[in-house]
């Protein structure tokens, strides 16, 4: 296996980074540790400088919320931490876009509920915007949109959120930021005995036997949903690494060897995106190609509309569709960016036209590489 201890960023082109709200936010007063996110916020001018994007998945909306708002401790009813996330996430976009500033760079803030993860018209929607905050060199501060959700309409927990993110954007590399600094053999704070696990191949049961519980106020995750998460990280070929956050610079740290555990990716981002478009969906619709559009996507090309010269059934944007030959013989498919009216309308046209077409700026591909497999 390839040594991630050190080589895990080194190697990383897009980074996701889950903050938890116990290394983010004081427990006793409620504040944001300042001193910690600025230390962060230069780990991330760092990697950024080396050509890495990078996502930060942070909690920490509600802990601050909660006293601005003078709720008491303890657990809070569902009205009280939407109300507490509403405050609370304001005072943390805040604090992200100074510490970030400091280094020229600009945050940006995503609230996600998991429609925008789970259901494809969303989930392309929010990959698209993700990937152009990125590509404008941006940090996107993704947190859950606590204020809609309810208690059975949620992540439950940012760390499966960062692994959903990861998912979303094809990150290589996940990191979680935690109080410990890997996965033990046993919980390690009630058994000295424990071993610590510094590569671990694939997550089974004698590895999740491992997990332990939750442990402090503000956490809302433990081990069980690390694992959770490594679980989804992996199958989207993304590595994961679980590393302790509480010192400055936890991103360097890493970087320089400190220990944590490195859960290996089952694939490539790429490949798994991939190897889902071409065996988890049924096609709603076909296009049908000329030749040059044809020889275009045998060399790893885009589709773009002027190489279609029809449009068949009923789709919707960001769905399934198959992808035929001048003789009507499939040959590839994807994920459309357009819906079938729109597709029909701007078919055989240049990209350049879309906008005078339809009325509105889209894509310039009726279907990108990222989102088509050639059939074998």
């Amino acid at each position: 296996m390839e040594n991630l201890t050190r080589s895990g960023l080194e190697t990383s082109e897009r980074v996701v980074v889950k903050i938890g709200s116990a290394l983010l936010v004081d427990e006793k007063g409620g504040e944001i540790r300042r001193d910690w996110l600025n230390a962060l916020a230069d780990d991330i001018a760092n990697l950024k400088a080396r050509g890495k994007q990078v996502l930060v998945v942070s909690s920490g909306a509600i802990a601050v919320g909660r006293r601005l708002l003078g709720l008491p401790k303890g657990a809070l009813k569902l009205e009280d931490k939407q109300a507490a996330a509403a405050t609370g996430q304001v005072r943390l976009a805040h604090a992200y876009q100074e510490a970030l500033a400091r280094h020229g760079i600009t945050a940006a803030q995503i609230l996600l509920s998991p429609g925008d993860t789970e259901e494809r018209r969303r989930h392309l929607n929010a990959r698209a915007t993700l990937n152009a905050l990125l590509a404008l060199g941006a940090v996107p501060v993704i947190n859950e949109n606590d204020t809609v959700a309810t208690e059975e309409i949620r992540y439950g927990d940012n760390d499966r959120l960062g692994a959903r993110v990861a998912q979303m954007v094809s990150a290589d590399t996940l990191i979680l930021l935690s109080d410990i600094d890997g996965l033990y053999t046993a919980d390690p704070r009630s058994n000295p005995a424990a071993e610590h696990i510094p590569h671990v191949e694939r997550i089974d049961e004698g590895v999740e036997a491992m997990a332990g519980a939750v442990g402090s106020e503000h956490a809302s995750g433990g081990m069980v949903t690390k694992l959770a998460a490594g679980k989804i990280a992996s199958s989207a070929g993304c590595r994961m690494a679980i590393a302790k956050g509480h010192d400055p610079h936890p991103l360097k740290a890493i970087e320089e060897g400190a220990r944590v555990t490195w859960f290996a990716a089952a694939t490539s981002p790429r490949g798994a995106r991939k190897n889902w478009i071409a065996g988890s969906l049924t096609p709603k619709g076909s296009v049908t190609l000329d030749e040059g559009a044809l020889k275009a996507l045998a060399r790893g090309k885009s589709l773009l509309p002027a190489g279609v010269t029809k449009v068949s059934g009923e789709f919707e944007r960001g769905d399934l569709i198959e992808i035929l030959d001048p003789a009507g013989r499939p040959v590839a498919r994807g994920l459309s960016a357009y819906g079938a009216d729109d597709a029909g309308r701007i078919a055989g046209h240049k990209s350049r036209e879309i906008e005078r077409i339809l009325g509105y700026r889209g894509r310039d591909e009726l279907v990108h590489r990222d989102d088509l497999v050639l059939e074998r």
